[in-house]
């Protein structure tokens, strides 16, 4: 009988050790793969480093995008700043597919799918980055520092972005979130985002891990500080700097409207902007703010509720100028397009949980400890005509980023690591 219980205890012992080692290691990989904090523009790119020098054989086209003229050519330089739960996935589907149909250059980030996120944007993160180097779209997650994206395209390349209601994407953030931020652990109850946002003071760390997800995340992408003082006269500049730089402010909630003006403006065909949406959340997901809590998580995030006010105002006065009855039409055709290429492409005509899909191609990212994303299956019977078209417009971010050959072996190895321990 001693042996066994020697045996037993050596085990055990062994099984401690493997098991700290096993989550020192996974410690020490997060550390890495999601780096710390940093609040201010410090640069990794070298001083001096050269700007895009686009080659002049390849001009982007001068004349203004306007469909209507009839004479404008298709706009290729073009930097998304991919904004955090804004329907921006599905905005990014569309630029990959527009720049793998015209062969165009893309400056992504290496190792993962964002550029080191959440920290600032610097050129040195692009895979295989060279001083000087010119790329026509930049398009993924990264924290907007506008010099040193503005020194990877040409002078005239077109700036993009997309904001949503704040409440609304206050409470998506949360929920996709909200299991990697260290200060909500310590709320109890089943709704604990209606606990957080009772009195989100005494909850809220703005120095603690991931803190940025769960205040104006919309101010924090674009650069800024998002725990400014609201009073704070920068708020305001900030805003109009935003104005200045940016050609076009998509809003999620009219993206119908907005993919029309985006169109407009880069001269694109309706082909170009068809869509099917990606990264949703299932029904029962979707918790629904009430008027209370609707109006708490407005006043809690109230940085990117002025930005989001300002922008739904100078998006439909760009409406009015376009013409409403036009615009009308427009998002008519294209909803009339969309839904004929989910009668070619998707298996059952809509979307299904994340169990439900039959290939792993199309499995998309879902958030830690949970599976609430919804994902496509492809028809297995589509023609020759619409089968590449249909599997390019839903296939998920990761897998399409993988397709255009982007270096993800972070994100692989952590996704093999949450597989394993079923996370």
């Amino acid at each position: 009988m001693p042996l066994p219980q020697k045996k037993r205890w050596e085990s055990m012992a062994k099984g401690l050790v493997l098991g700290a080692l096993f989550t020192s290691f996974l410690l020490l990989l997060y550390s890495y793969a999601v780096p710390p904090l940093h609040t201010g523009l410090a640069s990794t790119t070298p001083e001096g480093a050269a700007p895009c020098s686009p080659a002049l054989s390849e001009p982007e086209a001068l004349t203004p995008a306007n469909g209507s003229v009839g004479g404008c050519q298709p706009r290729r330089d073009i930097v998304f700043m991919k904004t955090h739960k804004t329907a921006s996935s599905t905005l990014l589907n569309i630029l990959f597919r527009f720049g793998q149909k015209h062969g165009l250059k893309f400056a992504f980030p290496n190792g993962r799918n964002d550029f080191d996120y959440p920290a600032f944007f610097a050129r040195s993160l692009v895979q295989d980055y060279r001083p000087g180097a010119c790329f026509n779209i930049i398009c993924n997650h990264m924290r907007f520092h506008y010099d040193e994206v503005r020194g990877l395209v040409p002078p005239n390349a077109t700036f993009i972005t997309v904001l949503r209601d704040p409440a609304r994407l206050f409470e998506s953030s949360f929920h996709y979130f909200g299991s990697v931020v260290p200060f909500t652990w310590k709320l109890s109850g089943r709704d604990k985002l209606a606990k957080f946002l009772q009195d989100p003071d005494r909850y809220y760390d703005p120095h603690g891990y991931n803190a940025h997800y769960l205040h104006n995340l919309l101010f924090f992408d674009l650069g800024y500080d998002s725990d400014l003082d609201p009073g704070s006269p920068q708020v305001q500049e900030h805003i109009l700097e935003v104005e200045r730089r940016f050609h076009l402010v998509l809003l999620q909630e009219y993206f119908d409207e907005s993919l029309v003006l985006l169109k407009d403006l880069l001269c694109w065909e309706l082909e170009d902007v068809l869509y099917f949406k990606l990264n949703a959340r299932r029904a029962s997901a979707v918790p629904r703010l009430s008027g209370e809590l609707y109006r708490r998580a407005t006043a809690w995030n109230v940085l990117d509720a002025r930005l989001y006010r300002h922008f739904n105002a100078s998006f439909w006065r760009k409406v009015e100028a376009f013409g409403r009855e036009r615009m009308a039409r427009e998002v008519a055709a294209l909803r009339r397009a969309n839904e004929r290429m989910r009668r070619i492409c998707i298996d059952g005509g809509h979307a299904v949980d994340a169990t439900a899909i039959q290939d792993s191609a199309m499995q998309p990212w879902q958030p830690l400890g949970t599976k609430s994303i919804l994902g496509y299956n492809l028809k297995k019977s589509i023609g020759r005509r619409h089968a590449q078209l249909c599997r390019r417009m839903l296939t998920p971010e990761i897998q399409y980023l993988m397709d255009l050959g982007v270096n993800l072996w972070v994100t692989k190895l952590w996704k093999l690591i949450r597989d394993f321990l079923q996370w």
